[in-house]
């Protein structure tokens, strides 16, 4: 049986994770929710939901990520899959089954719900958003030729391949350098389109022109950093 398990960053969702927790498949081993610096109900709620609940006080959507990924490796039964979700309820967790099937049936490495124009809600991703999105994936493709057409946070990627990245971006960077160092280090990755809805409460990057700008320049940088790297 595959061993899947999910890694959920949240910053004061407390509206919106006990819905993401409930809605994540049975076949599911464990649900990880970190909290990062949560002020509100978020960690309760969770709690009350069935997930893990952790404390990652430094802030940052990396932070929270490496933090979940620190608990597992001291646990005793290592999972197969990881699969990393939002806990704003604009992805679909039911859609996990699809985010997991190319890794157990076709053996590849790395899988990205692709938000894809025709399957996101109506104000769902902001115009920065898309224009980072394209921008990225387009620098990705000219530079790597990679095939990547989202830096979506819905993704899943075996266990022993997401350690071999050796991830270290704390903040904003953290999903393209997980898409740079896949291509880099050559592994079999899709995408898979997914449902996009608008989020429960008020993004903390896109929805302020600080978290935009410093979202936008660290996608830049890691993208630069590796073309270099060459």
């Amino acid at each position: 049986m595959t061993q899947i398990k999910v890694i959920i960053p949240a910053y004061n969702e407390a509206d919106s994770i006990t819905h993401v927790i409930k809605a994540i498949p049975e076949i599911v081993n464990e649900v990880i929710v970190v909290s990062n610096n949560s002020t509100d109900d978020t960690e309760i709620n969770a709690r009350n939901a069935g997930a893990t609940v952790l404390k990652e006080t430094n802030k940052g959507y990396g932070y929270a990520c490496l933090k979940g990924m620190e608990y597992i490796a001291n646990q005793t039964k290592k999972p197969d899959i990881i699969v990393f979700l939002d806990g704003d309820y604009s992805d679909y967790p039911e859609e996990l089954t699809k985010i997991v099937a190319p890794i157990i049936n076709d053996n590849l490495d790395f899988v990205i719900g692709a938000r894809i124009k025709e399957l996101r809600e109506v104000g769902s991703m902001t115009m920065p958003q898309i224009f980072g999105n394209w921008l990225a994936t387009t620098l990705m493709s000219l530079f790597f030729n990679a095939k990547f057409t989202d830096l979506g946070p819905f993704r899943a990627i075996k266990y022993n391949k997401l350690l071999a990245l050796n991830m270290e971006d704390k903040t904003y960077g953290w999903t393209v350098e997980m898409q740079l160092k896949a291509l880099k280090q050559k592994l079999s990755y899709t995408e898979i389109p997914v449902n996009y809805r608008n989020r429960i409460g008020v993004s903390k990057v896109s929805g302020t022109v600080k978290g935009a700008i410093f979202a936008g320049a660290k996608i830049l940088g890691w993208i630069f950093k590796y073309s270099i790297k060459k």
